[in-house]
């Protein structure tokens, strides 16, 4: 498995932790309610991670391409369509549990799951920081 499918699968495996752990904690909110925020908060904290190792990532390659944000987070024309499918739609799932079981439960540790999908937004600028299409930088910038 290569590192950029890699990135794709962690993302789809912690979305799916994320999602049965914070649908479980929404229906029972009993002893459930705690391995939901552990899990929203290391999706946070590592997410945190990796989207500064993307930045820097990309600072490195902004010596020689061009890189902007909309390319870099959102794969906009700078990946597959598969792999620009397979990223958002992770982070586009977890957005989803977040709104839905924090909305379901209001006033419970289930609102940290709002702060969750920063992992899926990391995930995706670190496989555009490292394998994304950028034009060449403009020489006079």
């Amino acid at each position: 498995m290569t590192i950029g499918q890699r990135i794709i699968t962690a993302s789809w495996i912690t979305t799916a932790v994320f999602a049965t752990t914070s649908i479980a904690a929404s229906v029972t909110l009993g002893a459930l309610r705690w391995p939901a925020l552990v899990v929203a908060l290391a999706m946070f904290a590592s997410g945190c991670v990796v989207f500064l190792w993307a930045f820097a990532v990309a600072v490195g390659r902004s010596r020689t391409d061009s890189i902007g944000i909309g390319g870099l987070f959102f794969l906009a024309g700078t990946s597959p369509r598969r792999v620009q499918w397979q990223l958002l739609g992770a982070l586009a799932v977890q957005v989803t549990v977040a709104i839905a079981t924090a909305s379901a439960r209001t006033f419970t540790t289930l609102a940290f799951g709002a702060l969750a999908p920063v992992f899926g937004l990391a995930m995706s600028g670190l496989w555009g920081a490292k394998f994304g299409k950028f034009g060449p930088r403009d020489p006079r910038d």
